[in-house]
């Protein structure tokens, strides 16, 4: 769901700021030189600061040989009072933001190896999950969530920050968002990463059902096209790129119709969509009905079947003469 590659930009742009500020022609960042987030940061400052200069201790050997690993750390650590989030038992390294937590490194950078025992921490085990379901009706308008109803708890959610925070609560103890995946980086290897992303998870089945009931077909499969390419430019680190910038601005202009609400239960690690309703809704009841022909003469679908049959069976013939 890109909760870290989304955060980067953000953490970028304010260090660049800073460094404005202050006539700073550095920039200093402490990601490794194996993975995304150098690419990330550095992409970022150089689109915003194009003189700045950037520190990467991990890319000096000076740094590298004489740390060479969390071992190193954790004993310089030690051998200077330098409190850690993370201890030699649990040696593995989280990411942590609004939209999610990720966890890497250490003992899970062997992809057998099962994830120990309370790693986890915005989701509760599957095994622990409330016993209750959640129905809850998200609202959208232009694409964005702007309320969440709690029909089970009769609660109601409008202020941004709270409603994302809300839903991460309500999908923490569902268990919803957890993942154990293989990513390919932007570098050139390929890294095992657990990803807790509950609230984003919830919204993005909502706003995909939501989406498809108020967008021509059309349009949506090029909107979808352009989102692919979207996660792409934002995994790899371009978001201030002149293509990242158009692409997000037709996104935003695709999103105009995109309103209504979606009736959702949240339950035992899963998102049940129920109902959806909309005023831009595409959907016609009795177009579709099987009990209804309404505006639609079934006979016209003769015509269309031949003329997509046309080129399979083109293709059948010429194959089968081509064989004998």
């Amino acid at each position: 769901m890109l909760g870290t590659s989304l955060a980067r930009p953000c953490i970028a742009r304010e260090l660049v700021k800073v460094a404005k500020e202050h006539g700073a022609k550095y920039i200093s960042h402490g990601a490794t030189g194996k993975g995304n987030d150098q690419i990330r940061f550095e992409l970022s400052a150089y689109s915003l600061y194009s003189s700045v200069e950037i520190i990467a201790p991990w890319r000096l050997p000076e740094f590298y040989n004489r740390f060479k690993g969390r071992s190193d750390l954790f004993e310089y650590a030690a051998a200077n009072n330098i409190s850690l989030p993370v201890t030699p038992k649990a040696p593995w390294s989280m990411d942590a933001n609004l939209m999610h937590i990720s966890y890497e490194s250490g003992i899970l950078e062997n992809p057998a190896t099962e994830p120990p025992s309370g790693i986890y921490q915005m989701t509760v085990d599957p095994e622990k999950t409330a016993e209750v379901k959640d129905e809850i009706v998200i609202s959208f308008k232009e694409g964005k969530p702007v309320k969440v109803v709690n029909k089970s708890a009769g609660k109601e959610v409008t202020d941004s920050l709270e409603l994302y925070s809300y839903l991460n609560e309500l999908g923490g103890k569902h268990c919803i968002g957890r993942i154990d995946i293989v990513e390919n980086r932007f570098i050139g290897m390929k890294s095992r990463g657990l990803y807790e992303t509950p609230a984003f998870t919830i919204l993005f089945h909502a706003h995909m059902d939501i989406e498809t009931f108020t967008m021509d077909k059309e349009l949506r499969a090029i909107k979808q096209y352009l989102s692919g390419r979207f996660a792409e430019q934002v995994y790899k680190g371009f978001w201030f790129s002149p293509e990242c910038v158009f692409t997000r601005k037709c996104i935003d202009d695709s999103q105009k119709h995109v309103e209504g609400e979606v009736t959702m239960d949240l339950f035992r690690g899963q998102v049940i969509i129920k109902a959806r309703s909309s005023p831009y809704s595409l959907y016609s009841e009795e177009l579709v009905s099987m009990d209804v022909q309404g505006n639609y003469n079934p006979v016209d679908a003769n015509g269309f079947i031949r003329c997509n049959a046309l080129r399979l069976q083109e293709y059948s013939r010429l194959r089968a003469k081509q064989t004998i």
